[in-house]
This record gives C-alpha cells, structure tokens and sequence, in this order.
C-alpha cells in the first residue's frame, strides 16, 4: 500500500492516505486527457480495447462516448471532495463525548464501513484513472497513425 514511514496511522488513516493518492492520480490524468485530446472527435467509432486482447465483445460505447463520460464524472468528484472537505469534524465530535459507554461497538462498526466504503472509492478512482490513461494513449495512438498516413508538411 504506502510506504512505512508513520507505523502509528490508524487503518482509517491509511486509507484515507490511499484514497487521497488516488484522487491525485485520478485528478492528474484527467487533467493529461483534457490538454491532450484536442479533437474528441476522433474518438468516434474506436471501442476500447484491453491491452492484448480483442475489442470487449457487446461494448457499445465508443472512447468518444466514454470521454464523455470521463470528462463529466471529474467534477462530481471535485464537488464531492469539496464538501468533505468542508465538513467540520469537531460538529460530530461533541455529540460522542457525552454518550462513550455503550457505542464503542456501534464506533467500531461505523470504522469498519467507512473504511469499506473509503476502499470501494480508492478501486473506483483507480479504475477511473486506468480508463483514462487508456484512452489518452489511444488518441495519441490514433494521431500518430493520421500523422503517418498524411505525411508530414516539409515547410
């Protein structure tokens, strides 16, 4: 997982820490998508493809469709990271120190579900980042092939 400079992170800290370098990643190659696809369009009618394998068989989404997609899930993210970060822990602090006796068990369980959840959007956004990644390399792919087939200009 990360590197083991703080042994003392709680498993809730380590995997926030995972999901926060995931949310990076993610945030980095999307912003690498949006500055290198300059025509989307050329996305058209080209299916993803896994790396070695034939075209995924009852895929009916093209990388233009699927750029669409990318590019719109981006700001859900942004927004949902924004009001998490905005939340004030302390608000929900102040209920839990009057009532501590019996919810150590209901604590524990509200641990393990966050961390659940908090590793469920680490796969999601690592996911998002392999597609991404993927499809810039196609339209790369694809540039280079239009490139070659034109020829280049001899100014």
């Amino acid at each position: 997982m990360g590197s083991s400079r703080h042994p003392e992170k709680s498993p809730e800290q380590r995997c926030q820490s995972c999901g926060r370098e995931a949310m990076e990643q993610y945030f980095s190659a999307t912003q690498k998508m949006e500055q290198e696809v300059m025509f989307p369009s050329l996305l058209r009618g080209v299916f993803p493809q896994e790396e070695g394998a034939a075209p995924a068989a009852g895929s009916h989404t093209d990388l233009y469709e699927r750029y669409q997609l990318l590019k719109s899930i981006k700001p859900m993210v942004e927004k949902g990271l924004a009001s998490v970060n905005d939340q004030s822990p302390t608000g929900a602090d102040s209920d839990t120190d009057a009532s501590s006796d019996g919810n150590e068990a209901v604590d524990a369980q509200l641990e393990e579900r966050l961390s659940h959840h908090l590793t469920g959007l680490q796969q999601v956004l690592t996911h998002l980042t392999r597609d991404t990644n993927a499809l810039t390399r196609r339209y790369s792919q694809i540039l280079e092939q239009i490139n070659l087939s034109e020829g280049q200009p001899s100014w």
